[in-house]
């Protein structure tokens, strides 16, 4: 199992929000695909997966907001 975690896109972020996820639970996932979009008080960007596999889990629903490396998805 693969733990995605919200990166740190630069030194002075801290948080990001969680704007789309471009794939749903029980979707294929491929290494270097865009997976979700995250939004900070900079930017916003487009996230790929650092996994191949199954999207298991999405902990962290769009719209919210999280702290940066905080788990927010599975790919198993």
């Amino acid at each position: 199992m693969h733990k995605v975690k919200l990166p740190k896109l630069g030194l002075t972020m801290e948080e990001g929000t969680i704007t789309r996820w471009f794939k749903k639970v029980g979707d294929q996932v491929t290494e270097g695909e865009k997976l979700f979009e995250v939004e900070t008080d900079k930017l916003t960007n487009e996230i790929e997966a650092k996994a191949s596999g199954t999207l298991a889990k999405i902990l962290v629903a769009e719209g919210e907001t999280v702290a940066c490396l905080t788990e927010i998805a599975e790919i198993e």
